[in-house]
């Protein structure tokens, strides 16, 4: 078991019955206290969206609703290292149907892409993200796009949209547009 400790955890994605989530998650971290694997199982988590519900009536002077609604119903995240224990712990936790990325049988499931789960993670406020301003003045190369191998300044950002505003030079002149920070590296 000392050397599975040293694998990495990383997100796995759990299949529960729809409207379930809420449930298997309390569950399953109620589990991994009691079997004693809080250092295999750190969090399971139900992404979730927000919805304001106006009232009926407008003039009835009530409050909206608030209301949370899965993003991915019937589906909970799990943060593992995937030790045979705490797996055997998740895919028997009531109402866990299976493991995505497994087939089955005995085999192991894959993990959520680190990025994809950062965007996720992001979404629902677990994780902030990272600010654009450090790109402000720096020379960057487009990696992708109508632009790709352009060098350019950047000018401006936008966060919430996570995109850069750079000169491109074209047209013998400068012209300001928008890219998406993710298809840009640093030159200097």
């Amino acid at each position: 078991m000392a050397t599975e400790n040293k694998k990495k955890k990383r997100w796995y994605i759990v299949q529960t019955y729809s409207g379930y989530e809420k449930s298997v998650q309390e569950d399953l971290m109620n589990r991994a206290v009691s079997a004693g694997l809080q250092e295999f199982i750190f969090q399971a988590i139900v992404p979730e969206i927000k919805i304001v519900e106006p009232p009926k009536d407008k003039n009835s002077g009530k409050e909206p609703k608030i209301k949370f609604k899965p993003i991915y119903p019937g589906y909970v995240f799990v943060e593992m290292i995937l030790d045979s224990e705490a797996w055997f712990i998740v895919r028997n936790t009531p109402k866990v149907t299976g493991f995505i990325g497994s087939s089955g049988g005995g085999t192991q499931p894959v993990p959520v892409q680190r990025d994809e789960m950062k965007e996720i993670l992001e979404r629902i406020g677990i994780d902030k993200k990272e600010s654009l301003q450090k790109y402000v003045g720096k020379t960057v190369e487009i990696k992708d796009g109508p632009y790709k191998g352009e060098r350019c300044e950047v000018i401006g950002f936008d966060d919430d949209k996570y995109i850069l505003l750079v000169n491109v030079y074209m047209f013998s002149q400068f012209m300001s547009t928008e890219v998406d920070a993710k298809s840009i590296k640093i030159v200097k």
